[in-house]
């Protein structure tokens, strides 16, 4: 796309929202939207931002003197964490916002909305940002940024262009998120809900189901990036699935016991982490063999006469009602790290039906996750199109 290049304040009013009312009762259910940084990132980049999470009375705009923003208004954090996470919004609905947001009211006779929306999809400050406790970027920044500004015909036709791909990366993205609710679904479908047991499964504590728990040492990362060994994080589990990536290298002359060694099939759980997090469980699916269990990860290695499926296993693990529980025999006084001993684990209860039918889940279990990774891969496949499509239009030509 051939076209000229114009400072951003040529083309839009650019200012920063208004600062927050203090007082709990300048807020009601039924007051005027105001945006907040979190309403920003919920969605990390959104074209039709309409709901906020905070409304205000028109008492307190009216004695605040806050300057109502109209629908078309882009949003660009300025100050705050939320720079580097680097999201952006288009108000779909006239709002009132916070001062942590920068604001940019297209002149709409010389600049459409949606076009100045995908182009700040390309724009990217962070490297300009005012590194401080509190990370700010001045708004002269934006106003000097350079945007390439055809007719507005072709600005529509780029925005119909993008528009398009954008959908499908939406819709692939709803795909996905649907596989992924499938298993969870299945399991409470074969099992019902663990917390009240509705099929009458046999209860076990672990202690009766489990030979002992494996984990690795605490050791210190090497600083050779290129180690033979690497140690697993407790980060490689938090999400659920097992993410080798998430380790870091061993020191160069550790000589590993073969019990430290990840195998695939293991079932790992997270015995340290936040309250949320901690118990976290995930199955290695595959390793490469050179990496290692941390001391805050465990391997289950069950009883010979046990009759459990590791796949049953990891989803009755991440149960609500299990992951409640496990939160629950969690302790330690910070705030930010929990730790479960092994003897309070092996009091957990819990319900375990026939290994058949344990069988069966993990089987279409299975079937399921392909559909996911099918999804996943068209998700990636569709968001790389949309990204070429984007570079492409704001190319510098």
């Amino acid at each position: 796309m051939t076209s000229r290049f114009i400072a951003l304040e040529d083309i839009a009013d650019i200012s920063a929202g208004n600062p927050a009312p203090q007082d709990a009762a300048d807020f009601s259910e039924d007051g005027q939207p105001f945006v907040r940084m979190q309403d920003v990132g919920r969605e990390h980049h959104t074209r039709t931002l309409t709901h906020t999470a905070d409304k205000l009375t028109a008492d307190a705009v009216r004695r605040n003197r806050l300057r109502l923003y109209p629908a078309g208004t882009l949003l660009i954090p300025k100050s705050g964490a939320s720079i580097n996470l680097n999201h952006r919004a288009l108000l779909a609905r006239d709002a009132y916002v916070v001062s942590h947001l920068a604001t940019v009211v297209p002149d709409t006779s010389r600049v459409d909305a949606d076009y100045l929306y995908f182009w700040s999809l390309t724009y990217d400050p962070r490297s300009q940002a005012q590194t401080t406790s509190l990370p700010s970027l001045p708004t002269s920044l934006i106003k000097s940024a350079r945007i390439p500004l055809p007719p507005l015909s072709e600005q529509r036709r780029v925005v119909d262009l993008l528009s398009r791909a954008e959908g499908i990366v939406r819709l692939r993205r709803e795909a996905q998120r649907k596989a992924a609710e499938l298993v969870p679904a299945l399991f409470l479908e074969m099992f019902g809900d663990p917390a009240s047991n509705p099929k009458g499964w046999q209860m076990y504590r672990i202690d009766e189901l489990l030979e002992r728990f494996e984990g690795g040492k605490n050791l210190q990362a090497g600083d050779d990036e290129s180690a033979t060994y690497r140690i697993l994080k407790i980060s490689a589990v938090t999400s659920g699935r097992y993410i080798e990536s998430e380790s870091k290298p061993a020191p160069n002359d550790l000589i590993p016991a073969q019990s430290h060694f990840v195998r695939t099939g293991d079932l790992l759980i997270s015995r340290a982490n936040t309250e949320a997090l901690v118990g976290a469980t995930a199955i290695v699916d595959r390793t490469d063999g050179r990496t290692l269990l941390p001391d805050k990860l465990w391997r289950f290695v069950w009883r010979s006469d046990t009759a459990i499926e590791p796949k049953f296993a990891l989803h009755l693990f991440q149960q609500p009602a299990i992951r409640n529980k496990l939160s629950q025999l969690a302790s330690g006084t910070g705030g930010s790290m929990k730790n479960i001993s092994q003897a309070k684990l092996k009091t957990l209860e819990l319900p375990v039906p026939p290994i058949e039918l344990q069988r069966q889940f993990a089987a279409k279990a299975d079937a399921v996750r392909g559909i996911a990774a099918q999804q996943a891969a068209a998700l990636a496949t569709a968001q790389a199109t949309f990204d070429a499509l984007l570079h492409q239009s704001f190319a510098v030509s």
